[in-house]
């Protein structure tokens, strides 16, 4: 597959921001096959060694790329005769845009794995709330992303597929549960993508990878899941390389919304009082002290937003110690109820086996009685979080951490399958609270936030690994968030 050069020499396909490929693909500079041959080329070039597809379906997205090219011509053709365009005449908002979606959440006709070795193989019959969405924009399907099982972890490492790596240092994870499409658009392999975070899902390999992600506030998008979530934790966002290609994806996601998010990047946003805190409720259970690296992307971000006009000062928030056991009870129930023949339940990983038993054992009175506990937790903390117009941590507490690292598994090494994964449940998800202590919390609080890499442990983008910080905003401030990502350079 030959490489296109659409604005000039030495630019490829995949060096272009997704704002300029969707303008190239809809002016008919870039053909939707040439866009979608392209990264195909870089995945089957490239994703061995990283992991970041579970599945790629190169044949149905060569096949959906000559149709958005029959439209374009019929589109073109149309205009050029000066007849009127409408209805089937118009082109889709991303048209041709080549994007893959992590493998939780249904894509009609190729099987959604969950990450999980203990479910049956079989094709999805229809396209879930995202894809459809999605699809209906324009958008050409190459795939699906690695994940965790069940998405239930801050790395994708599974038991069905190698294990998706950190671009920047192939030993390092790539976060998750978004991990493998972070990893994609990280390394080129594909514009952007949707992710979904329910508990960091978004952030936390949006960091990891030196990306912008976002989690919307509550209900604002379709969730990208395919399973239940009694605590309403999980919302769909974008990864991205920066905050203009995210607000493409949001007016993607949020057609409807009042506004061009956009056309709102290009603004500037008023003067701002930021709050920041390194409180996390996960401190009274696990204990942790973040790493130098992290305080010192604190401190870059700290900077930038000073530099940019905004008042930031330091802001002591108090959390419920009762925190801990409400949202783990919450965010693990769906895994309880998981369609998981008893004869299959072996091949879980340890992590979901035991948190399946114990929500199995768990009573729908303790359940809601978490779940009560969390809406109560919501209220007291955007009251706190309401004394300034953002907040603003660390987006995670570790530097990217080694491929086997969260679980014993050996796989860091290059090997998979891993060997037995030796470490025990609770000290895994021990090691996950630890490393992401400022993600859960917004997510049961509905807010909106943002990440955004503002350091690299080598000096210089590209060099040695990614860390950045993180933005919580109040409802509604999904363009507020995007427009302070693009003023202070992202």
């Amino acid at each position: 597959m030959t490489a296109v050069q659409p604005t000039g020499a030495g630019t490829e396909i995949h060096e272009l921001p997704a704002v300029r490929l969707r303008d190239a693909l809809r002016s008919g500079e870039v053909s939707a096959r040439e866009a979608t041959a392209h990264f195909l080329a870089r995945i089957e070039d490239r994703n061995p060694r990283l992991g970041a597809f579970i599945n790629v379906t190169a044949e149905q997205a060569l096949v959906d790329a000559d149709a958005a090219d029959k439209r374009f011509a019929r589109v073109r053709k149309g205009a050029g005769a000066g007849t009127s365009v409408g209805g089937d005449g118009e082109l889709p908002f991303l048209h041709g845009m080549p994007l893959a979606f992590k493998d939780l959440t249904d894509v009609a006709g190729v099987v959604t794995t969950h990450g999980s070795a203990a479910l049956d193989r079989k094709p999805a019959p229809v396209d879930g709330a995202l894809p459809a969405l999605l699809k209906a924009a324009g958008v050409i399907s190459l795939g699906k992303t690695q994940v965790p099982e069940f998405g239930l972890t801050a790395y994708s490492e599974n038991r069905i597929a190698p294990p998706s790596r950190n671009p920047y240092a192939l030993s390092r994870s790539s976060g998750g549960s978004s991990g493998g499409s972070a990893a994609a658009v990280a390394a080129g392999l594909l514009p952007f993508a949707p992710g979904s975070d329910g508990g960091g899902s978004v952030r936390i390999p949006a960091a990891a990878c030196g990306l912008v992600g976002l989690k919307p506030g509550r209900g604002l998008v379709p969730s990208g899941e395919s399973s239940g979530d009694p605590g309403r934790l999980v919302v769909a966002g974008p990864l991205a390389r920066n905050a203009a290609d995210a607000a493409l994806m949001m007016d993607a996601l949020v057609p409807a919304a009042g506004g061009s998010f956009l056309d709102a990047v290009g603004r500037e946003p008023r003067r701002l009082r930021i709050g920041l805190t390194l409180d996390s409720p996960w401190s009274a259970i696990f204990p942790f002290t973040p790493e130098p690296e992290a305080l010192d992307a604190l401190q870059t971000g700290r900077d930038m937003l000073e530099d940019a006009g905004h008042g930031v000062a330091e802001a002591a928030i108090r959390y419920d110690n009762r925190y801990p056991d409400a949202f783990t009870t919450a965010w693990t129930a769906p895994v309880g109820t998981a369609r998981i023949s008893p004869h299959r339940e072996a091949l879980l990983t340890p992590l979901t086996r035991t948190f399946r038993r114990r929500a199995q054992q768990r009573s729908a009175a303790k359940l809601n009685e978490s779940l009560a506990f969390l809406r109560q937790f919501a209220r007291d903390t955007i009251t706190q979080y309401g004394e300034w117009d953002l907040m603003l941590t660390p987006a995670l507490a570790q530097t990217p951490r080694p491929v086997g690292w969260f679980t014993g598994a050996t796989h860091g090494d290059g090997r998979w399958p891993a060997a037995e994964w030796d470490h025990d449940a609770d000290g895994d998800y021990r090691r996950q609270c630890e490393f992401a202590p400022w993600s859960s919390m917004v997510n049961v609080c509905g807010l909106p936030a943002i990440t955004i890499p503002v350091h690299w442990t080598g000096g210089q983008h590209g060099h040695g690994l990614p860390m950045g910080i993180q933005l919580v905003g109040p409802a509604g401030s999904e363009a507020l968030l995007l427009q302070v990502a693009a003023q202070i350079g992202f």
